[in-house]
């Protein structure tokens, strides 16, 4: 197997401040954990472009767009308490939101069988009309909004701690992509609740998975093959994409959650067997602390490409009742989303 990586030393230009968790550090952790992982021979490498209007405007609106652009002309600014911007960082943001469309095009060229698109800033919170949650731009939204452009049928699977409310509002009215969120409840944004299943033509195509506090491994998988699986292969898309935060990690600052390198590389796998060879796309959000990052980076990327580079072992259940609390979320969203058999 070969994976497409898409980077750039540019996305390092990017600096919302010295004391901010969304840091360059970050991406020089995914590299490190990649390296670790004994992956090079696997990878194929690509330079992203930058996003033009028109692959934004799918998107955003101009406002928007125009908005963040007299930020970068101020030499940057807060966009919202926790969004900021520096002197490179627009540049950065449009890098990151064409990153995606590079792998689509390589991947259709059949230069490789997946792709990873390790960007910052990060994309998934960010709504159509407003920057929030360390993101400016919705990156993985702007590659599935083209790919839906051109009639083909979207799935977004989102393992981020954090609900992709950006993702889930581009989408939340369109029968073309499917969104799937597997986050953290109740945590920043505060949106994500099981009854958000959509509206108009889209309902029911927003699922919502909201875990307690201290979900393990095996809580994920439960999720995993109850709900996401059978929900994607009903919906069955021709791509894949993968808003890939790895702040789920139990060693993460910003969450409560349980997962290991290990849980995340199998878990991954799973979705990656969802659609055909060459239809997948991972894209990096979250992750926060630098070394269950690059850990789960390596971990991930190796396991997607057949390499075994295990740098921890896999967990089970959450301690206390939290199994339980996973078990009833469980039959509640498979009778809501008509998942039984």
């Amino acid at each position: 197997m070969s994976l497409l990586l898409v980077t750039d030393e540019r996305f390092l230009d990017h600096r919302a401040g010295s004391r901010h968790p969304e840091q360059p550090a970050r991406l020089t952790a995914v590299w490190d954990g990649l390296d670790a992982a004994g992956v090079e021979d696997a990878l194929i490498r690509r330079v992203p472009r930058p996003a033009d209007d028109a692959d934004l405007l799918g998107v955003h609106p101009a406002a928007h767009l125009e908005k963040l652009a007299a930020i970068d002309a101020e030499g940057g600014g807060r966009c919202d308490p926790d969004t900021v911007m520096g002197p490179d960082s627009w540049s950065a943001a449009r890098l990151a939101a064409g990153a995606g469309l590079v792998a689509v095009d390589g991947l259709r060229a059949g230069d490789a069988d997946l792709a990873f698109c390790a960007v910052r800033p990060p994309g998934h919170h960010a709504t159509p009309d407003r920057s929030m949650g360390f993101c400016l731009l919705n990156n993985v939204a702007v590659t599935a909004s083209a790919l839906a452009g051109l009639g083909s049928r979207v799935a977004i699977v989102d393992v981020d701690a954090h609900h992709g409310n950006g993702t889930q509002d581009v989408f939340y009215g369109d029968d073309r992509v499917l969104f799937v969120s597997c986050h953290q409840w109740p945590l920043y944004p505060g949106t994500g609740a099981a009854d958000e299943t959509g509206t108009g033509a889209g309902v029911g195509t927003t699922i919502n998975v909201p875990l307690p506090a201290g979900a393990a491994g095996d809580d994920y998988r439960h999720v995993m093959g109850s709900v996401v699986i059978p929900a994607v292969e009903r919906f069955a898309p021709a791509w894949l994409l993968v808003s890939a935060g790895f702040d789920a990690h139990r060693a993460d600052p910003l969450t409560d959650m349980g997962l290991t390198s290990a849980d995340y590389a199998d878990l991954v796998v799973r979705l990656v067997g969802l659609v055909p060879t060459g239809r997948v796309v991972l894209f990096l959000e979250g992750g926060y602390d630098l070394g269950a990052l690059a850990d789960s980076v390596g971990a991930t990327v190796a396991a997607t490409v057949g390499i075994d580079h295990r740098p921890e072992e896999i967990t089970g259940r959450g301690r206390g009742g939290v199994a339980d609390e996973v078990d009833g979320l469980v039959v509640d969203l498979v009778r809501r989303h008509g998942l039984e058999g």
